[in-house]
């Protein structure tokens, strides 16, 4: 016992050093450099397979454990190597601490399904940041469930495509301003130069990139017809880096729906996955119907088939009916 117990005290002393290195990187105006995973392809034919689902944590309620089955289910279908989550992974306000039984009730204990036991790559939304964000990020959570993979930002570079996963929250003015909720900004301050310093890695490291295709993740929406709409701080500060760095698709959740809007600038789509739980707000935005690939106000999730020379997305529904498709492809020998 005193073994386990002098075990687990190393891993809470090392995670400890782990946030005080990177909190002074941040403090001293340092740009760090994001952290990054490696994602094998194991599939004869060198494909690809994710599903993305957001906004889902509610212990199973609200279709939550109906979704994670169709998941399971296409899951296993399409052979999936990982799950994308665009983060508000619990419900309503984050993790009490690494002993919270959410973690379990919400994640552990619903997506039980064979095929969804690979890598969860998990970003935090607002909802996260109404908790103890710490506890999210601990390495302890993923010694209860190593599927779980949960960073402010990072990257997983998979040969052909890379993915950047950006920590979208702190951007957001009005969550430093409003009195009704209660943030966990212990990890981000001075904002402004956590702000000016992620910008920066991530603009380094897009222009980095050598990969094919170029997806970045993020929780809150740049583009949506749904209820919250654009975020403008990300259109202001986000969305010029995505576009001057050839970045091919953005993921967000935050709107509870499903959605794929185009740019009518560049190449860059806008895919919304929120629909893991709770929907149905019954509002939409008027948009440019060319634009606004789909528009679905209900619960589901998204997959993402990706090739060296082609990107497959399709939505399901929460019966795992199909919603929407859409293609892109690029010659072999283009880098971008």
């Amino acid at each position: 016992m005193a073994g386990a117990g002098g075990c687990l005290g190393r891993q809470v002393a090392a995670a400890m050093v782990a946030v005080v290195v990177a909190a002074a990187a941040w403090c001293s105006g340092v740009a760090a450099e994001l952290e990054r995973f490696e994602q094998a392809i194991n599939k004869a034919d060198g494909s690809l397979t994710c599903l993305v689902v957001g906004d889902w944590g509610r212990k199973g309620t609200h279709n939550q454990s109906l979704v994670a089955l169709q998941m399971g289910q296409v899951g296993e279908t399409l052979d999936i190597d990982f799950v994308i989550s665009t983060g508000d992974n619990f419900y309503s306000n984050g993790l009490t601490g690494v002993d919270d039984p959410a973690f379990q009730e919400s994640f552990s204990s619903i997506y039980t399904a064979p095929s969804l036991q690979k890598q969860w790559y998990t970003v935090l939304g607002n909802h996260d940041y109404r908790g103890d964000v710490e506890a999210q990020l601990s390495p302890l959570l993923a010694a209860l469930d190593n599927r779980w993979t949960c960073l402010r930002s990072f990257i997983v570079n998979a040969e052909f495509v890379d993915f950047f996963f950006v920590d979208t929250t702190p951007f957001v003015e009005k969550y430093f301003t409003e009195e009704d909720h209660t943030y966990d900004w212990s990890g981000v301050q001075p904002r402004e130069a956590y702000l000016s310093n992620l910008l920066k890695d991530v603009d380094s490291a897009l222009k980095e990139s050598t990969a094919k295709w170029k997806i970045v993740v993020g929780h809150h929406t740049i583009r949506s017809a749904g209820h919250h709409g654009d975020t403008v701080e990300l259109v202001a500060q986000l969305l010029p880096i995505l576009e001057a760095n050839n970045v091919d698709l953005y993921i967000n959740g935050h709107d509870h729906c499903l959605e794929h809007i185009s740019s009518p600038d560049s190449k860059l789509q806008f895919l919304t996955s929120g629909g893991g739980s709770k929907a149905w707000r019954g509002d939409v935005k008027p948009w440019n119907q060319e634009q606004l690939k789909l528009f679905y106000d209900g619960q589901g999730f998204v997959s993402l088939q990706i090739t060296k020379t082609q990107i497959d997305v399709t939505y399901y529904d929460v019966f795992g009916d199909v919603l929407h498709k859409w293609s892109t492809s690029k010659p072999s020998f283009s880098s971008f």
